[in-house]
């Protein structure tokens, strides 16, 4: 049985200037450690939230090299903590779409897994309008991570919306995992209607833990996100949340716990389909 395990999901509120996010970014990271955290993870779009969908192509990068992984690399080795890095935006082969990418660093400052968001977000309701498919490619393949005893799995945002993509992540050959991860920078129209009942639903349905960082405020851009990163466990409580605003939300991941819950409802062990 693992350890127990401090984690945190780091709030922002990124701006279109890179470097302030990743300042920010960095120093959320350095107060989590200073609280305990042996893993952090950060929103989608961390790096930049930008006036326009393309600008994530102008500092999109190549896997393994460019600043905003060179800073996630060593923040994760100076500060010793496992990084799942939020998502950043690697290149492709068609220079006008990119990955929406989310890499895990350990605390060696290797990186040891990414995964591309595989589902891509599209909204319209007369007045907010997003499509992410104008600039991403999609991701095809679910991805986990063992971190010191604990299976993590990986999703992105509008990825809580699709149930299999978590079933498949319970279905893996090295067993269920204890703990998914969602970055996410929801709008604040669909976050207000259904980001804390879906959260709860997946950590419910899968009985572990989810931990979903998240950008939470009115942007310079002016989009406005719903924030509300939280920790839930595996009956789904929710056991911290922070509503808006840079903020380090953290608890425990406790195997005990997790055993509980899967051994007096083996939900789990009980799936037919």
């Amino acid at each position: 049985m693992p350890q127990p395990l401090k984690i945190a999901a780091l709030q922002m509120v990124s701006t279109p200037d890179l470097d302030r996010n990743l300042a920010a970014a960095r120093r959320l990271m350095a107060e989590a450690a200073d609280g305990g955290a042996r893993l952090v993870a950060l929103p989608e779009y961390f790096c930049l939230l930008g006036r326009s969908d393309r600008d994530k192509l102008a500092i999109a990068e190549t896997e393994g090299d460019g600043p905003i992984q060179a800073m996630l690399a060593e923040a994760a080795q100076h500060l010793g903590l496992w990084v799942v890095g939020g998502t950043l935006p690697l290149r492709t082969p068609d220079p006008q779409r990119v990955r929406n990418s989310c890499s895990v660093w350990g605390p060696d400052g290797r990186q040891v897994a990414r995964y591309d968001k595989i589902h891509l977000f599209a909204f319209d309701n007369g007045q907010e309008r997003y499509d992410e498919g104008r600039v991403l490619e999609a991701g095809s393949e679910p991805v986990a991570v063992d971190i010191e005893g604990w299976r993590v799995g990986l999703s992105i945002c509008y990825d809580l919306r699709f149930p299999e993509l978590y079933r498949q992540l319970m279905r893996a050959p090295q067993g269920p995992c204890d703990l998914v991860v969602v970055p996410s920078a929801f709008t604040h129209t669909t976050g207000q209607a259904h980001w804390e009942l879906l959260l709860r639903a997946r950590a419910v349905e899968n009985q572990c833990y989810v931990l979903a960082p998240a950008q939470g405020g009115l942007h310079e851009n002016g989009r406005r996100t719903w924030g509300h990163s939280l920790l839930a466990d595996p009956w789904g409580e929710v056991l911290a949340c922070r509503p808006e605003g840079e903020a380090v939300v953290a608890g425990e991941l406790d195997a005990e716990r997790l055993a509980a819950v899967r051994r007096q409802l083996p939900a789990l062990a009980h799936r037919r389909l």
